[in-house]
């Protein structure tokens, strides 16, 4: 099995880590670097079983996140005099980052918004019943981004089946287009929506998931598939894209 995808999953860094932050509902005044540090290394992790590229700015976000681990757990040293300040805390440089992402983030998200908004402005026939027919079906589902989908995958790989010692190994011969044909089946099957979980039964081994993830992201690619979520953290439930869009 070969897989070389190239997919620009996080904006950077930064992307990852406030995401990280805002799903576990952390104060980002008091990030408990340890923990996500962790999340952040698996996250990395499964980047790397997708195949898909992994820039040095990740890895040195990683090195900065183990840098700042380390300092907090040695033994604080004994204040000289009362009246200097506290040592500065060394997460101080990287909370100050993040502050200054999220704002420039935000205010990306309401140009999005906008042009969003413009979209919604036909300029050529199109027919209305077909389009409240397809939405009033999914409404209020939200679509979901791709930092959310790989938690989920992250969950799949966890529940992953693990082989059974044999005397001889068989190699599992399995492609992205296979597994795309295959998506498409079950969502003609079940036009009401499919759950992220039911593409991965327990028997399912870690290098078939891998490789139907990445058939489900080029579905998202090429928009032959919408991923939509009731509320943030919600489970995932993937969809037909409307042909009448």
């Amino acid at each position: 099995m070969t897989c070389n995808f190239k997919l620009e999953v996080f904006e950077g860094p930064l992307d990852l880590l406030l995401h990280l932050i805002q799903k576990q509902e952390i104060d980002i005044y008091d990030i408990p670097v340890a923990e996500i540090t962790d999340q952040y290394l698996s996250h990395l992790w499964a980047l790397e079983q997708l195949d898909l590229e992994v820039t040095s700015e990740f890895l040195v976000m990683a090195a900065t996140l183990l840098s700042i681990k380390a300092k907090m757990l040695l033994p604080k040293p004994p204040l000289q005099d009362e009246s200097i300040e506290e040592a500065i805390d060394p997460r101080e440089e990287l909370v100050l980052r993040l502050l200054e992402y999220k704002k420039y983030k935000g205010a990306a998200e309401k140009f999005r918004e906008m042009e969003k908004s413009r979209s919604h402005l036909f300029f050529r026939p199109v027919d209305p019943d077909s389009l409240v027919k397809y939405y009033s079906t999914i409404n209020p589902l939200e679509e979901v981004n791709v930092l959310d989908l790989l938690d989920y995958f992250l969950q799949a790989l966890s529940k992953a089946a693990l082989p059974e010692p044999v005397h001889e190994i068989q190699q599992e011969e399995i492609t992205v287009n296979q597994q795309m044909r295959l998506i498409q089946d079950l969502l003609d099957s079940r036009p009401a929506g499919l759950n992220f979980f039911d593409l991965f039964p327990h028997s399912t081994t870690r290098g078939r998931i891998v490789v139907t993830f990445l058939a489900l992201l080029e579905l998202m690619r090429l928009q032959k598939v919408l991923v939509c979520q009731q509320k943030v953290f919600s489970e995932i439930v993937i969809f037909p894209f409307p042909k009448s869009c």
